[in-house]
């Protein structure tokens, strides 16, 4: 497991106004600037239904939370590349965005998948205790380390994926803005790199903004987190499962 106790400062600051002087700020060249988006709701975040590695679409009210966090990036500072996990709910969502902002390219990254969640997979968390009763048990567990019984991953190996994916990526785009588009598992993984003595108390909503600086010291920093103001007229769930036991 990567080390989380490095020095990390934390801290929320507003987003600025789209258009304006945004258009005029510039990327530190020691640090890259990571937009992190969670995908637009699925039918399966609608009903309940746990899907980790399951490829499941976006449904309606998906594709308008998709066209509405796209609108928002188009009005705010140029973008370099977005990154998408594979799954098809990420990477819809990474292509509405990339068309609004000028056609940019999404490169897919298995990496940026969600947790799997073993034999939970395809089901409610409401129905898990009594199907799936050694899944449920091991999701519940304090322990970062244990595995969903299905082939699942642990708290740990997700965070080991996920941040060291978003450690190649600022890595290779230094003095850059840049999109990724993940889920909510895996972001909740990036918050407790970038804040490992501080666990995030907001949900992950559908295309919620999180925003990071990643310099090349290997310090992570939270500039915005779980932004949905771009929601204000699409609506969304109050919802944001994120992979464990703590999950809305």
């Amino acid at each position: 497991m990567a080390d989380s106790t490095s020095s990390v400062s934390s801290r929320v600051v507003p987003q600025p106004e789209c258009g304006g002087d945004a258009k005029s700020e510039n990327v530190s060249p020691n640090l890259t600037e990571i937009i992190v988006i969670r995908h637009g709701e699925t039918e399966w975040n609608a009903d309940g239904r746990i899907q980790g590695h399951l490829d499941v679409e976006l449904n309606d009210s998906g594709r308008q939370q998709a066209m509405a966090v796209a609108a928002r990036l188009s009005r705010e500072p140029r973008i370099s590349v977005i990154y998408s996990s594979d799954l098809k709910r990420a990477h819809e969502t990474a292509e509405t965005i990339a068309r609004s902002c000028g056609g940019l390219e999404v490169i897919k990254d298995p990496h940026l998948r969600e947790r799997h969640l073993g034999d939970l997979q395809g089901i409610s968390l409401r129905e898990a205790a009594q199907s799936q009763p050694m899944a449920y048990k091991a999701f519940l567990s304090d322990r970062s380390d244990q595995v969903i019984p299905g082939g699942g991953e642990s708290l740990d190996q997700l965070y080991q994926r996920c941040t060291s994916c978003l450690q190649r990526i600022a890595k290779k785009h230094r003095g850059e803005r840049v999109v990724v588009v993940s889920h909510g598992g895996a972001i909740r993984a990036l918050h407790r790199r970038a804040s490992p003595h501080r666990r995030s108390k907001s949900k992950i909503w559908n295309t919620s903004v999180g925003i990071l600086h990643l310099s090349d010291k290997d310090e992570w920093t939270i500039k915005l987190w779980a932004d949905i103001s771009h929601l204000n007229k699409t609506g969304f769930l109050d919802s944001g499962f994120g992979g464990d036991k703590t999950s809305g």
